[in-house]
């Protein structure tokens, strides 16, 4: 179990030393230093957020702990910590990190060969082996290619929105299907809607089939109704019957580019409106894929 408050993990030994390795990082990295504090500045609250590191069958492999505070010292109960580098979580953050290795790695020079062994020269690494299990995405690598989905995800997915005992369906929408405003329809949690949305969202990172779907019920999160959420449910049944669908990236593909696009004239009827489809293949493999409804209204088909 992931705990949510710091009394929590520190019920556990795990959470324990998994807190003061990541305390020990920042020592050992000189990231900050504690210094009286100043009324005329601004103090960034911070918090524990614990996260369980797990290989792609789903065994934790590794308590972590992701944004450590500044602790209270009790010597200086009134003092804060002065950050000496940016720390993730800050919006100065990714550009720091970017700045601080392109300047690294145009110092060093950059070989494939030699990367990995530079790098952890440089910087504090775990080698973990073959990638299996990278952000949700479940990768499997043999000697035909590479193949990337997130069947695991799928079946948090339908645990999470009680959905496990549904019957499949063969498509993500029915090709009837008309969603509106539906102003007379009735409310649903606004909360639980967009949480299926972001959830889905983040799932169409492997899976194009969804994205269209998706990205229209993804419109109507301001006032769900029980017609939006009828739909929702939907691509969750769909899901279920194909959970393991993802994307292959086969050995000994050529590398042509194509792209392709597509759009329906005036799709919306509330603003008449297009969407737009959008894809590109490197050789036989799909590299990426939109849906999105365009800013302004067509005029033609041309």
């Amino acid at each position: 179990m992931e705990p949510k408050k710091v009394e929590e993990a520190l019920s556990d030994e795990n959470w324990i030393v998994a807190m003061q390795e990541k305390l020990n990082q920042f020592t050992k990295n000189n990231v900050w230093e504690l210094m009286p504090r100043k009324p005329e500045l601004q103090v960034i609250g911070t918090k524990w957020v614990f996260q369980n590191k797990m290989d792609d069958s789903g065994e934790i492999i590794k308590n972590k702990v992701e944004q450590p505070p500044g602790f209270e010292d009790f010597e200086y109960p009134d003092h804060v910590y002065k950050l000496k580098k940016a720390l993730y979580g800050l919006k100065q953050a990714p550009r720091s990190w970017y700045e601080r290795l392109s300047e690294f790695l145009m110092k060093k020079g950059y070989s494939r060969g030699k990367f990995s062994k530079v790098m952890q020269e440089e910087f504090e690494m775990s080698m973990m082996g073959e990638l299996t299990y990278f952000l949700g995405l479940q990768v499997k690598q043999t000697t035909d290619g590479i193949f990337i989905h997130q069947s695991k995800y799928c079946n948090y997915l339908l645990k999470r929105f009680k959905m496990t005992k549904c019957k499949d369906v063969a498509t993500p929408m029915a090709t009837n299907c008309y969603l509106d405003l539906d102003e007379a329809g009735k409310n649903v949690d606004q909360r639980m809607f967009r949480g299926m949305i972001g959830s889905l969202l983040y799932l169409t990172a492997s899976r194009p089939d969804i994205m269209h779907s998706v990205c229209l019920c993804a419109r109507f999160q301001s006032a769900p109704k029980e017609s939006h959420l009828i739909v929702v449910k939907r691509i969750l049944k769909y899901l279920k019957g194909t959970k393991n669908h993802g994307l292959w990236y086969p050995n000994g593909s050529n590398l042509f580019l194509n792209g392709y696009s597509d759009f329906d004239f005036g799709g919306c009827k509330l603003d008449r409106k297009s969407t737009s489809g959008t894809c590109h293949l490197l050789g036989s493999s799909l590299i990426s894929w939109n849906s999105e409804k365009q800013a302004c209204a067509a005029l033609s088909t041309t």
